[in-house]
């Protein structure tokens, strides 16, 4: 009776998605009677869903040996394809095809008509949009679905969905890819699907938003992913790149210290995990906020850590190189990545740094194939953030031609653009060009107010660079910009001034005491102050603590 009676505990938790509490007590009734095959594949999910997914494997192996010598072929093919799909998540590829395979086999030996033929079908199709043949891909995936379809099962029928989106996308199709995409999301937040395939699809439809630009949509798709998420506080795939793209809106929309905190628990979170690209994305996030704000060293070993994790740092180093002075470097690496990047959306990833390179290095007809180029693929993917950034390369291009007044026409679209995607700091960046091609224009008076609009907006945000770009237009003293102080100093600053040890705010900002203590003695000799009480002082006087 014990026995029955924790089973039925952990088949309640599975059912309310109480995976640790579902993991826990099956795992308890396996320990006092062999769990069958059906219970096996839910604590092997609950396993996956918690993180342990060595165990996970293991238990669906178990539940696969079992189904076998049962004679139930269906559901052995469906563990097969269940520990195929978590191997490819760890990048053993020939392990997976080694499962794969082994379903192929036993549905030859025992050709009954299943859903699982469908499954089988999904590593084939997704083998042929990323080997190359997207079309090919595309029909796979078609007849997956007409398999869910005839079956009545949501999780493929939905697999197929996001397939079908994918290859389309892949193909150069957007707009008929994009609305698949979201027919895929509807099916995931009603409920109609499994947990593993909820976050599959969830986190493949975001990256793809990502990687079309069309962050309108992953802002509404990512809420909803935090929210399903928060829904399982014992989940834990999925949440970390879901903080990741959490950031990177967060850092859009100006909130730059709520996104350094989303980053780093994102770092934490994946930390856990076996997607080591998923943490390189999260230190290249925590590399952008950092070099906007001026913490150039800490942008330096963050972009390290991110190229370390398997995730590329471009094209952020190249503008760290740019705005540290170093413009050769910056060119070197940014003309190699624009060379290497193939498809439309990997060369507007890194179109916009070129142009602003290539203008800084005095390469204007390379600057402007790279405006050219960007516009191109805006308009092909109809996506207004690259719209934005299109107009805005424009602009800066035609400003350096000396065609001022073409370039503030090209200007006012991208700053009206900027303001509906809410951008502030895009925005100033697009509103110190308009003062500059006003003044061209020899408007001084209004190129001077927008040039002290775009100068408050860094302000606020700790664009500390971008400041003091922005004070030598104007001819304002450094010390208005907190005597040269970077973002990272400003906030420890302002830590200190409220009674902070060196240990306590290491812990708050999660770097090092030794980092803490080196902020601190650049404030004091760029402040020109010797104690704790006096750096306290100066944080009072300009209102940072």
């Amino acid at each position: 009776m014990g026995n029955l009676e924790t089973l039925r505990r952990g088949r309640e938790a599975f059912a309310r998605r109480g995976w640790a509490d579902a993991y826990r007590e099956l795992a308890a009734a396996d320990a006092d009677s062999p769990l069958d095959p059906q219970d096996l594949i839910e604590w092997a999910m609950a396993a996956y869903l918690t993180g342990q997914d060595a165990g996970s494997v293991e238990i669906l192996a178990r539940a696969h040996q079992e189904c076998v010598a049962r004679g139930d072929t269906a559901r052995a093919v469906r563990c097969a394809f269940w520990v195929g799909f978590q191997s490819i998540n760890k990048g053993d590829m020939a392990q997976a095809g080694g499962w794969f395979a082994r379903g192929r086999r036993l549905l030859e030996e025992d050709p009954v008509d299943c859903v699982e033929r469908g499954y089988l079908m999904i590593p084939v199709a997704l083998q042929s949009v990323y080997g190359g043949d997207a079309a090919a891909g595309f029909e796979i995936f078609a007849v997956a679905g007409e398999i869910g379809d005839r079956f009545n099962d949501p999780d493929l029928r939905t697999l197929s969905c996001l397939g079908r989106g994918q290859a389309l996308i892949n193909m150069g199709d957007a707009r008929a890819g994009v609305p698949l995409l979201d027919e895929a999301m509807v099916a995931v937040s009603t409920g109609e699907v499994s947990a593993v395939v909820t976050g599959l699809v969830y986190c493949a439809v975001i990256t793809a938003c990502h990687q079309l630009f069309d962050l309108g949509r992953a802002r509404e798709w990512t809420e909803v992913l935090s929210q399903w998420c928060a829904a399982q506080p014992d989940l834990v795939p999925y949440r970390g790149q879901c903080l990741v793209h959490r950031a990177e809106i967060m850092q859009l929309h100006g909130a730059w210290s709520d996104a350094m905190e989303e980053a780093v628990r994102a770092r934490e979170q994946l930390m856990r995990a076996p997607d080591e690209g998923a943490v390189g994305m999260a230190y290249y996030e925590m590399a952008e906020l950092h070099r906007l704000r001026g913490d150039f060293e800490e942008a330096q070993d963050s972009y390290r850590n991110a190229n370390q994790h398997g995730f590329s740092p471009q094209p952020g180093l190249a503008r760290l190189r740019l705005a540290q002075g170093q413009l050769d470097d910056a060119q070197a690496a940014i003309r190699r990545v624009f060379d290497e990047a193939n498809d439309p959306p990997s060369r507007a990833k890194f179109l916009p740094a070129y142009v602003d390179i290539m203008l800084a290095v005095n390469d204007p007809v390379a600057a402007r194939t790279g405006a050219d180029d960007l516009l191109t693929i805006a308009d092909q993917l109809d996506a207004p953030y690259l719209q934005a950034l299109a107009a805005h390369a424009r602009g800066s291009v035609l400003l350096a031609e000396g065609d001022a007044r073409a370039a503030l026409a090209q200007l006012r679209t991208a700053w009206s653009a900027w303001r509906k995607l809410e951008a502030p700091y895009e925005a100033a960046r697009t509103r110190l060009l308009i003062g500059l091609a006003c003044r061209a224009l020899h408007d001084n008076d209004t190129g001077n107010m927008e040039l002290d609009a775009a100068r408050r907006t860094f302000q606020e945000l700790g664009a500390i660079p971008d400041l003091a770009a922005a004070d030598e237009l104007l001819g304002v003293k450094p010390s208005s910009a907190f005597d040269g102080l970077t973002g990272r100093e400003v906030e420890i600053l302002a830590l200190v001034a409220t009674g902070k040890t060196n240990r306590e705010i290491a812990s708050d900002l999660v770097i090092s005491e030794k980092t803490v203590a080196r902020h601190v003695s650049n404030t004091f000799t760029k402040l020109e102050v010797t104690s704790r009480s006096a750096a306290t002082a100066y944080a009072f006087k300009h209102d940072l603590a």
